[in-house]
């Protein structure tokens, strides 16, 4: 197993999804700068929400994602570990893999993908809540450009994780309740015992394409 591959509309939560398996002894964390870190206080404390490399159209990653299907395999690797130079499996986050999932799966078997679901309506809200298109990293911008097409990309990535929900759900499709469940289901190491996360107390679900 190369990569994890991560998928969730923005405002989803995703980045607490990542940042609570992160941590782990068996995952590259040489995408890790200090520039590719965001902190708010939209939970009540200022805290660190995104951390390691974003890959989306408009981003520093994965400019041309959106049209994933039309790449090879090998170039598409590339992009993904021009983030990387480390040893353990990769994380790769993408807000457009949404959209993507069988060419994901049908082109790394090997990798599992985790699935992030939010409703469109609290995707939104959140989002707005932790900077909208003030968040410094990553940017949202060029892409996602103001808070009407924000809330039609939201509502179509969160349709392609519905659907493929729907789809795999007698193939390989298993829900999780805490990171440390997730951990498990992936087959790497448990984080250290302050990164403990439970998805419901949180309101999101999770699931595993594995």
């Amino acid at each position: 197993m190369k990569y994890i591959f991560v998928a969730g509309a923005p405002g989803s939560k995703w980045s607490s999804v990542v940042k609570n398996i992160y941590y782990s002894p068996d995952v590259d964390r040489t995408d890790y700068t200090d520039e590719r870190t965001y902190y708010h206080d939209a939970s009540g404390q200022r805290e660190l929400m995104h951390l390691g490399a974003y890959f989306d159209p408009g981003m520093e990653f994965g400019k041309y994602l959106h049209r994933m299907p039309m790449y090879t395999r090998e170039q598409l690797e590339q992009d993904f570990d021009e983030a990387f130079t480390g040893e353990g499996v990769r994380i790769v986050k993408s807000h457009v893999f949404a959209n993507h999932i069988d060419y994901i799966r049908q082109t790394w078997p090997d990798s599992p993908i985790v699935l992030v679901h939010r409703s469109d309506d609290a995707c939104l809200g959140w989002w707005v809540k932790c900077g909208h298109f003030d968040i410094t990293y990553p940017d949202y911008s060029e892409y996602y450009q103001n808070l009407r097409v924000m809330a039609t990309k939201i509502r179509e990535q969160n349709q392609g994780i519905a659907d493929a929900m729907w789809n795999y759900k007698h193939r390989g499709l298993k829900e999780v309740t805490t990171n440390l469940e997730l951990c498990d289901v992936l087959g790497i190491k448990w984080p250290a015992s302050e990164f403990k996360q439970n998805y419901a107390n949180n309101d999101i679900k999770v699931t595993v394409i594995c």
